[in-house]
């Protein structure tokens, strides 16, 4: 589907990137301090009309509207953990939904949002795929998930993951923009080492992401060093070659100074067996990446199961042994469906 910012008629302002922003100021005559204080209404404050930015000229407001919407997502519904996680379903005009999930822990907020709606990767253990793919999500739909997380929790969101719904690199130009938005003081000010774009592993996208010069961290979805077992886990990137994979993080690494991390969907008599791990940690060999085992979450419709937490700890002790650094993830809000590989387009 094509992206919201081609359709004809007005643009969503919340559909443009900081220079989109500038430009659009520009073309009223306004002075460029102006896109600034555009873009702290729409995401430092989330303003939901031209008409309450106040602090931007009566006239400016009323050519901007003219000329443009201001879409304003909505949480649909939200579920609540155990654990104290949240999900929810955030809700766009055109009646596209995508879910996102809240994870407090003692004084540390981090929002898990989605780049689009649907994926067409197709990871056989991810739900998100089994949808289909709909459309990329525009930059200020995947600042509105992370803003929709820290109102309802009534505090600041501290770190962002880009794991949500969604192939980041397919719809680069707009994650990064979203990225830029939420890192700025005039948007939501965190941290940009405390943001993190999670890829299938698209080579293109990690050559550009590692030319960006803010220090956004990148993790790369590996789940076998085995061709053929990766190929049948992610048919999105089947053809990859693992080793111009390998030379790919090797180059990112070198270029931004910046250590990857590898994420590995452990899967019992798939991907957890001592030929496996073997292989996974030649591939890691000289890479200094860190690697976040993550025990597969049931999704309904496949036979995939995780390994007991004993054999997920020895798989990480046997990585360390051989100089790797890797630790097993502490799953979140399994119980409503909100843990890594769950989320899909449901109304609760």
């Amino acid at each position: 589907m094509a992206d919201r910012a081609a359709r004809p008629g007005p643009v969503d302002i919340k559909s443009l990137d900081r220079d989109g922003l500038r430009l659009a100021i520009e073309e009223h005559g306004a002075p460029a301090y102006r896109a600034r204080q555009l873009e702290r209404q729409l995401y430092a404050r989330g303003a939901v009309s031209f008409g309450e930015m106040t602090d931007l000229p009566a006239a400016l407001r009323e050519k901007l509207s003219a000329g443009h919407t201001l879409d304003v997502a909505q949480i649909v519904s939200r579920q609540i953990s155990s654990d104290g996680t949240r999900k929810y379903l955030v809700g766009f005009p055109d009646g596209v939904s995508v879910e996102c999930v809240g994870l407090p822990e003692g004084t540390r907020l981090t929002a898990c949002f989605s780049t689009q709606a649907g994926c067409a990767m197709g990871c056989s253990f991810c739900a998100t795929g089994m949808d289909g793919f709909v459309r990329d999500l525009t930059p200020g739909e995947m600042v509105d998930q992370v803003r929709a997380v820290a109102e309802d929790f009534g505090r600041r969101v501290s770190n962002v993951v880009a794991m949500g719904q969604g192939e980041p690199f397919a719809c680069y130009d707009a994650t990064l923009a979203a990225l830029r938005f939420m890192n700025s003081p005039d948007g939501l000010g965190v941290g940009a080492r405390h943001i993190v774009v999670s890829t299938c592993g698209l080579l293109p996208g990690i050559a550009r992401f590692a030319e960006e010069p803010e220090q956004f961290t990148l993790a790369v979805s590996v789940h076998s060093a085995v061709q053929a077992t990766r190929d049948r886990l992610m048919p999105g990137v089947r053809g990859m070659a693992l080793a111009d994979l390998r030379q790919a993080l090797v180059a990112y690494a070198r270029r931004s100074g910046r250590r990857p991390t590898l994420e590995y969907a452990l899967i019992t008599g798939v991907n957890d067996t001592v030929a496996e791990i073997d292989a996974l940690a030649s591939f890691c060999e000289g890479l200094r990446a860190h690697v976040n085992l993550i025990p597969a979450n049931p999704v309904a419709g496949t036979a995939f199961v995780a390994p007991p937490a004993q054999a997920a700890a020895s798989v990480a002790r046997r990585l360390s042994a051989k100089g790797i650094e890797a630790s097993v993830r502490r799953e979140r809000g399994a119980d409503i469906d909100a843990a890594c590989g769950q989320l899909r387009r449901r109304d609760g």
